[in-house]
C-alpha cells in the first residue's frame, strides 16, 4: 500500500480500534496489525499525537505486577472519527468509479 495512504488511514484506525473498548498498547498494536501492517516505532507516536490532540485519554492499571497505560477515546476522539468515516465513505465512492 502506498505510504501517503497508509499514513492518513492509521488515525481513523488507531481510533476506530480504541472506540471498541479501553485497550493498552501492545494489544491495540495487535489489534491493528490485523488489518493494517505497523511497527510499534509506527504505533506509539500516532497515540501520543492523538492524546495531545484531546482524541485519546490514557491512565495507569496494575496488571501482574507492572503499571499498563492504558487508553480511551474522548468525547473529541468520536469526533474526529466521525469525520475520518465520511472521508472514508468518500473514498469508497472515488475506488468504485476507479473499478467500475
Amino acid at each position: 500500500m502506498d505510504i501517503q495512504l497508509k499514513k492518513g488511514l492509521l488515525d481513523a484506525i488507531v481510533l476506530a480500534a480504541v472506540k471498541k473498548g479501553d485497550v493498552y498498547g501492545y494489544k491495540l498494536l495487535q489489534d491493528v496489525l490485523t488489518v493494517i501492517e505497523v511497527s510499534e516505532s509506527t504505533l506509539y507516536p500516532i497515540l501520543r499525537r492523538l492524546e495531545t490532540q484531546g482524541c485519546l485519554q490514557t491512565y495507569q492499571q496494575q496488571h501482574d505486577g507492572r503499571l499498563r497505560k492504558y487508553y480511551s477515546i474522548t468525547k473529541s476522539g468520536e469526533l474526529k472519527l466521525k469525520e475520518y468515516r465520511q472521508q472514508c465513505l468518500e473514498l469508497a465512492n472515488i475506488i468504485n468509479f476507479i473499478f467500475q
